[in-house]
């Protein structure tokens, strides 16, 4: 059996858990073998899209953590004058103050994302994958468990504005950032800054190392027929 890499568009409200699975039973299916292993570097969260690379076979898994250290390059849409318990578009969602949107401009902004440039430290969100003696975080924040996190160090080495729409109060935001960072996070922390509160609406990974998303195809693209042509 040949062993490789899958580059994957994942499709929103798909887990990478998913991903993973849809493709291993895609090559179970192709080769008739019942253990075959399938794993994949960096997780997405549902909401998001993008760039999920998948290994398969053991010599594949076996180099995925190569991947997990590489820079990472994520498209963000952040909506302002709102707050998130998830700080993302799929939690319990509070509208702050009309004023304080309507008091941000353009500049305040791009002067507020340069100062995310650089090395720091960031809090991963309760709502996430993270396990803190042996639980995840999200499975206590479901119980209304809220524990103390241990700030992980993090490098954002680029963040730049694309686009800002005042009508919605909504900025889109092109960023590189290094392993373990929670673009969640700085799209919570964007809001603290300005004063308005904000969450990310949407999410799509474009780059993992010098891999990018226009190489990659849907989960479903993959088929028993396809898949040894598809490794990289």
């Amino acid at each position: 059996m040949k062993t490789g890499f899958l580059l994957i568009n994942k499709p929103v409200d798909w887990t990478s858990h998913d991903v993973v699975g849809y493709i291993r039973g895609v090559v179970r299916k192709s080769t008739r073998q019942k253990k075959i292993r399938v794993g994949h570097a960096g997780t997405l969260d549902p909401f998001a899209t993008g760039l999920l690379i998948v290994g398969v076979g053991r010599e594949a898994t076996k180099k995925i953590d190569e991947f997990k250290n590489m820079k990472k390059k994520y498209t963000a849409t952040i909506t302002l004058g709102a707050t998130s318990n998830t700080y993302d578009s799929t939690g319990d969602i509070n509208k702050t103050s009309k004023d304080a949107i309507y008091r941000v401009s353009k500049k305040e902004i791009q002067d507020t994302l340069k100062s995310f440039l650089g090395k720091q430290e960031q809090i991963p969100p309760m709502y996430s994958a993270k396990k803190v003696g042996g639980k995840k975080l999200y499975d206590l924040a479901r119980k209304g468990i809220e524990i103390e996190r241990k700030p992980n160090e993090i490098e954002i080495y680029d963040i730049q504005l694309l686009n800002y729409y005042p009508e919605t109060h909504q900025l889109q935001l092109t960023t590189e950032v290094s392993t373990g960072t929670y673009i969640r996070t700085i799209a919570h922390d964007i809001g603290q800054k300005l004063g308005c509160g904000a969450y990310c609406e949407e999410l799509e990974r474009t780059d993992i190392g010098k891999y990018d998303l226009t190489k990659a195809v849907g989960p479903k693209d993959i088929t028993e027929e396809n898949w040894e042509t598809k490794l990289i």
